[in-house]
Order: structure tokens, then sequence, then C-alpha cells
């Protein structure tokens, strides 16, 4: 068995990975990333810069890009639980506008691969989450974009968690895809 099973989400290049995890009594073991094993399922990207953050119950973070100097992502939560989606922003793909939603969780280790040309956000499920990103551009922080998180023409399903989401100033105030694009040139 390989160390890594890459789950098709049905927009190319976007996966769903899970690790073989090797466990018993004293604990547990797997590889997070490894370069031949992600270069055999065709994810080349070279990874720069890694991130870290801590969020409570109900923060919505996203939906996030770089307008000219895009990342790929690596994503994962270390502990606590998320749903994590990303929208494809990709001009002339035929599933632009299509989004994925997937849960990560400490317990379940899986990651989730989002190449370059997506938004990426995701809404905390549990107390607190740990997620940890893995990037394939450096962040340049002239460069954000965003797209309304709650934009009807993509119609992300956001689980209900019995109250209102958390989100900073500038991600409620991110345009709805179409005029995003419009900034992106």
């Amino acid at each position: 068995m390989g160390k890594f099973k890459f789950v098709e989400t049905g927009i190319e290049g976007l996966y769903e990975i899970e690790p073989a995890v090797h466990g018993d009594g004293r604990g547990y073991f797997f590889e997070t990333y490894n370069e031949r094993d992600f270069e055999d399922a065709g994810i080349t990207e070279r990874f720069v810069q890694d991130n870290q953050s801590l969020s409570v119950k109900g923060v919505l973070r996203g939906l996030h890009y770089q307008k000219k100097h895009p990342q790929g992502k690596l994503v994962r939560a270390l502990s606590g639980e998320v749903f994590d989606v990303a929208v494809d922003m990709r001009a002339g793909s035929p599933t632009y506008g299509k989004w994925r939603g997937v849960t990560l969780s400490g317990e379940n280790k899986r990651q989730f691969y989002i190449p370059k040309g997506f938004a990426h956000g995701f809404l905390t499920l549990s107390e607190e989450v740990v997620f940890a990103y893995k990037c394939t551009e450096f962040y340049h922080p002239e460069d954000e974009g965003g797209i309304l998180w709650s934009d009807a023409s993509i119609g992300i399903e956001w689980p209900d968690i019995g109250r209102e989401y958390l989100l900073s100033e500038k991600d409620k105030q991110w345009p709805e895809l179409k005029e995003s694009l419009k900034e992106r040139g």
C-alpha cells in the first residue's frame, strides 16, 4: 500500500489526500508529505512556505487568493475540525466557479491539495482548530484578493453550527466572484 491515497474531487488538480497511518498502543506515525509520491500523483509544485493558525469555533476564514502570485496549498487540521472549501477561479476551466468542500480534522488526518487558481477558506467546527498550510508561493500582502464567502452564484453549503460565523471585517466585504474576476484583470 502506498503512503497516500489521492482522491479525485471532480475538479481537475484538486485532491483530497488520505495518508497511510501506522498506529499501535504507543500512538501513531504517518508522512504528511513526500515529494516522490506527490509527483507520482501529478502534484509537482515546490512548496516554499508553511503557515499555521489557531481558530475558535465558528471562525470562517476566506475565501482568499493571491492575484499576481497565486499559491497552491496543501492544508490540514492538526487538531480540531474544519469544513475546508476550494473554489475554482481558473479562467477557461470547465469547472470555473465550482466548489468542493471537505471535512479535515486531527482525527481523520486528511489533507486537501488546492492548486494555483483557486480561492480557499474554512469554517471551524470544533471548539478550537490548529490548521496548517503548506504553500507553493510566498505570501504577498499587497497581492491579496478574496471572494465573498456567501456568494449565491457559487452556492457553498456551509455547515450550520448553531450560531453566527465569526469573520474578519475584510472577509465580510470581499466582492462576489464576478466582481473579483474583474479585479484580477
